[in-house]
């Protein structure tokens, strides 16, 4: 299948928050690709905008077949269909879980770096929240097993992760993810999973996915699991995600906390979450291998062309993790701004200041063009 990556397609002036929210900058932060979505979900939006109504919408026979054949074949898990709660999207759903299982006086814990939203979801919930960084061993970013006992508490009732890990881009292995899981059922907690980043695994051969559907079945009743074709397909503005909650009694209170906070679900969002799941596989293998030499030329290029930056290749993601800290600045992405023109993700957000989120989702021109700036950046 061939499909055109290269030729840019422009986005300013169309109300994205990627190119429009500062326009005076050149962009690679916020997490969406610059491509077209397949041509199969632009067709199914289109018959279904050609429908002409758009009243109010619920997920269709189609979308509920396609999202466990997705589940059984990519995933490995036979589900039925009640354990499926679609959502409007995976941020709205770390919020619900920290309420739904978070009283007065508890707490939530993740690793950092980590995608912003895992660091602040604690505050609609009022709780605390306690963080670990990552470790990086012999060559690899690594869960910090003794310094996650250390700091878990009697408090804490839910553990947020991040997996494929944005930022860092390790997917994590099953024993990993297994002891994980072993961990949380020691200190009690609800071990709640997002793999938004799930189909975006460079080689699946050396680096498969770990999903928590895959956990034996003790340690998969206490995790609620989130799914989303949005970052793979480059859908997210249409907001459809979904969550596996095997257990009832845990589905029960995640719906209940859910209320009437949250908003319906977008009409033209579940013909598209159907059509990537039927038939965006062709459009994800030549994503996967264009966004691969793009992960490869930047690599190359940070670490032989920038002596003051490093960068490791990620196992997943369109998103690179940069070490900005030998460039002895306060802020490494407000100086990439103010003497490149850069908008790049800030460290800070994430947890680590210092370090800067790079977005390559974008044509390989586009790309370099960015890293040629941050190249010649100078006081």
């Amino acid at each position: 299948m061939t499909i055109d990556f290269d030729t840019p397609i422009s986005r300013r002036g169309t109300g994205c928050i990627k190119y429009d929210r500062r326009p005076e900058l050149d962009p690679f932060w916020v997490a969406d690709m610059d491509f077209a979505s397949a041509p199969e979900i632009l067709e199914a939006v289109h018959r279904r905008v050609e429908h002409g109504v758009f009243g109010y919408a619920q997920p269709h026979a189609g979308l509920n077949e396609a999202v466990l054949e997705y589940l059984r074949t990519r995933r490995g898990a036979e589900l039925p269909l009640e354990h499926i709660v679609h959502l409007g999207g995976l941020v709205p759903a770390l919020s619900l879980a920290a309420r739904a299982f978070c009283g007065p006086g508890d707490a939530l814990m993740t690793c950092t770096p980590v995608y912003p939203p895992f660091l602040n979801v604690h505050h609609d919930a009022r709780v605390d929240l306690v963080t670990v960084d990552h470790a990086f061993e012999q060559g690899r970013w690594e869960f910090d097993w003794a310094a996650m006992e250390r700091a878990v508490t009697k408090q804490t009732r839910v553990f947020l992760l991040c997996n494929p890990q944005n930022p860092l881009g390790r997917v994590f292995t099953l024993a990993e993810i297994t002891r994980l899981a072993e961990f949380c059922a020691a200190h009690d907690l609800v071990l709640v999973s997002d793999e938004i980043h799930c189909d975006l695994v460079f080689d699946e051969a050396a680096t498969p996915h770990a999903s928590a559907l895959g956990l034996p079945p003790a340690l998969a009743q206490r995790t609620i699991t989130l799914l989303s074709p949005s970052k793979t397909w480059n859908i997210a503005g249409l907001g459809y995600a979904f969550a596996v909650i095997p257990d009832a009694a845990l589905q029960r209170r995640f719906a209940a906390t859910r209320g009437h906070t949250l908003s319906e679900i977008n009409a033209l969002s579940y013909y598209a979450a159907e059509a990537a799941y039927r038939h965006g596989e062709p459009w994800r293998q030549a994503l996967l291998a264009y966004l691969k030499t793009n992960r490869d030329t930047l690599v190359e290029f940070i670490n032989s062309q920038c002596p003051d930056l490093a960068v490791i290749a990620g196992e997943a993601t369109y998103l690179a993790w940069i070490d900005a800290r030998r460039l002895q600045v306060d802020n490494p992405a407000e100086h990439f701004e103010k003497h490149a023109g850069l908008y790049l993700s800030d460290g800070k957000f994430f947890g680590w200041p210092g370090w800067v989120r790079f977005n390559f989702g974008c044509t390989r021109a586009r790309m370099v063009e960015g890293l040629e700036k941050i190249r010649d950046c100078h006081d």
